[in-house]
């Protein structure tokens, strides 16, 4: 249950949260899409994990206009928590958090590619209340407030079941961030059925799950902001999760990897018991 006071906030802010997710878009990642220069791009874990000037510029713009739209809430972003990994202890906090993803699919827009997103959850107490998904380079919103469903571009979306019989496609964690045990986990989708492939942006393949358009992730990994928004939006299309113990996905932690989201509860207890090897 959405407390009051956050509650009043989405039912009268939630227009000024999208609205500021559509100006960082606008100001500080569409202008360099397709316009990087290389020493805009730098590498961070390695070669898969990249930033670019305009990872750090949208997400130091909401950083400015979330809590200054909400007073008292803080925000966990990803460039801030690769600069100070305490920061993300904000999470298990009192105060209500906004868990940013200034460029979700990074490599995408090195390439220049229309596969990438920003990232936008509202959380408070470990329990995500809202989310906005914008892929700018496709002009496509998609927002989900617990309890009271998702839209993607002002349109009611449901995620439906895949046909009875129908081949399960899933996109899967690419293997680079993968232990092994994780490795011999997700090999347990390569079966009679299943169509496993690796993902792109984390949060458009959660927006094609919430759209029936991918009947399944399974990650290996568990960020926050990777995965805050898109699982509510999955669950407000009215999909589900669960981690390879049978457990939901906490966004604080300490989750039993991989887990998955699907388009429905049959299909998420599926791909688990896949993954678990069951």
């Amino acid at each position: 249950m959405i407390e009051g006071f956050l509650a009043e906030f989405l039912e009268d802010r939630s227009s000024d949260v999208e609205e500021a997710v559509r100006k960082a878009a606008a100001v500080e990642i569409m202008p360099r899409f397709r316009q990087l220069a290389a020493h805009e791009v730098l590498e961070k874990s390695g070669p898969h994990d990249l930033v670019t000037v305009a990872d750090r510029r949208a997400e130091e713009f909401l950083t400015q206009a979330l809590p200054a739209l909400l007073p008292g809430s803080v925000v966990v972003g990803e460039e801030a928590v690769a600069a100070d990994p305490s920061s993300y202890d904000a999470l298990g906090g009192d105060a209500p958090v906004w868990i940013v993803d200034p460029v979700d699919g990074t490599r995408q827009f090195v390439r220049g590619e229309e596969g990438f997103c920003t990232l936008v959850a509202l959380a408070h107490h470990g329990e995500v209340l809202a989310s906005w998904t914008y892929a700018a380079a496709l002009d496509r919103m998609a927002v989900a407030i617990r309890g009271r469903g998702a839209t993607c571009d002002g349109v009611p979306i449901r995620s439906g079941a895949p046909e009875p019989g129908k081949v399960l496609e899933v996109a899967t964690s690419h293997p680079d961030y993968t232990t092994d045990d994780q490795k011999r986990a997700l090999l347990g989708l390569r079966t009679a059925g299943v169509d496993p492939r690796p993902c792109g942006s984390a949060g458009l393949e959660y927006l094609a799950v919430a759209r029936g358009e991918l009947d399944a992730v399974a990650f290996s990994w568990e960020l926050a902001w990777d995965h805050a928004a898109g699982l509510l939006l999955v669950a407000e299309a009215g999909g589900a999760d669960v981690t390879v113990a049978g457990e939901p996905f906490r966004i604080t932690g300490g989750n039993a990897l991989p887990f998955t989201a699907a388009r429905d509860a049959a299909t998420a207890e599926r791909v688990r018991r896949l993954l678990a090897g069951e």
